[in-house]
């Protein structure tokens, strides 16, 4: 074998490896947009936020959050994907766009694993069943007796069709064998108002937004969608304590690029974003909002996207929600 035959190959994989390193060396050299796919002040804007000012403080270039509300988040991330793929536009992902909207919409303009290239799950958010004081039920296997017995006669809210709310609480009734009347919104805010009117009976609301009123006396929780007992609400059975063996159903954010980003930006990014996110500071506010920190780099997070996807398809034909 003639020695320019084995070093004409090793000397481009050199070359390769060194421009990327250079990549990564220059990286960011101007303004980064995070694209929220919510209107300000929900949960994914907010660790969306967070992770902005992380990475601008680290990185000393501006991360600036553009907030692209609508369409159930799919326009704001359609724009993420459809940007260069060299590390100056990143999402703040959410489940309902990237996991739940594939089983509703039979023409998605973009497929997530395809198109789009995970970086760093920051936090799961689980939540409460909540029913409003006149429902005679302490915990699940009461309620599911009481809407055993009234089938399709008690409402759910939830922050509208294809969102996470609606198909945890069709997972919800799927499990326990129950018929509920789905009640769409525009948020939880619109819900959680009707729920404390008893316009509605039940509804899955995040800790953080139901401590306060289960406190007050105003809404009774009877479960919690998380695998284990939230610190916020300690004598809370989980739903799956409670019969419904399996039962889970998180919220989530976390950051993401377009595909194809270099694989050393994405790197570059998740170390800052989990460096800051290890400090005591950080994690003690998240979990004191009823958040869980999860920390999941590009390849796990992508299995768990992937997961969470096949869930949600398993729960749209159990259910026999249809694609539009």
């Amino acid at each position: 074998m003639h020695f320019r035959s084995v070093a004409f190959p090793l000397l481009c994989l050199a070359c390769l490896a060194c421009a990327g390193l250079a990549h990564a060396q220059n990286y960011p050299n101007r303004v980064v947009r995070v694209i929220v796919p919510f209107v300000p002040g929900g949960p994914t804007d907010v660790q969306g936020r967070w992770a902005a000012q992380q990475l601008s403080a680290v990185l000393g270039q501006n991360f600036i959050v553009d907030n692209r509300g609508g369409g159930g988040g799919m326009p704001g991330t359609e724009a993420v994907v459809k940007s260069p793929a060299d590390g100056y536009t990143l999402l703040a992902g959410n489940p309902g766009p990237l996991t739940v909207s594939p089983s509703v919409n039979a023409k998605m303009p973009y497929d997530t694993l395809r198109d789009l290239a995970p970086i760093f799950l920051i936090a799961r958010t689980a939540s409460c069943l909540c029913v409003h004081p006149s429902v005679p039920a302490k915990g699940v296997k009461e309620f599911i007796v009481l809407a055993k017995a009234q089938p399709g006669k008690i409402n759910y809210g939830s922050p509208g069709v294809g969102t996470v709310g609606h198909f945890a609480t069709e997972l919800f009734a799927t499990q326990a064998g129950i018929k509920m009347n789905h009640v769409p919104y525009k948020g939880a805010a619109q819900y959680t108002v009707d729920l404390l009117a008893g316009h509605i009976e039940i509804a899955i609301i995040q800790f953080a937004g139901c401590a306060p009123l289960l406190q007050a006396g105003r809404l009774r929780a009877i479960g919690a969608t998380s695998e284990k007992r939230s610190p916020l609400l300690p004598n809370l059975p989980t739903i799956a304590e409670q019969g419904l063996a399996g039962f889970v159903s998180y919220n989530w954010n976390g950051l993401l690029a377009p595909a194809k980003t270099p694989r050393d930006i994405i790197m570059r990014l998740h170390d800052v974003v989990a460096k800051q996110l290890a400090l005591p500071e950080h994690r003690d506010t998240f979990v004191n909002q009823g958040h869980e920190v999860s920390g999941l780099g590009p390849e796990d997070y992508t299995k768990f996207i992937r997961d969470e996807t096949e869930k949600w398809a398993r729960v749209a034909k159990a259910a026999g929600i249809q694609k539009h």
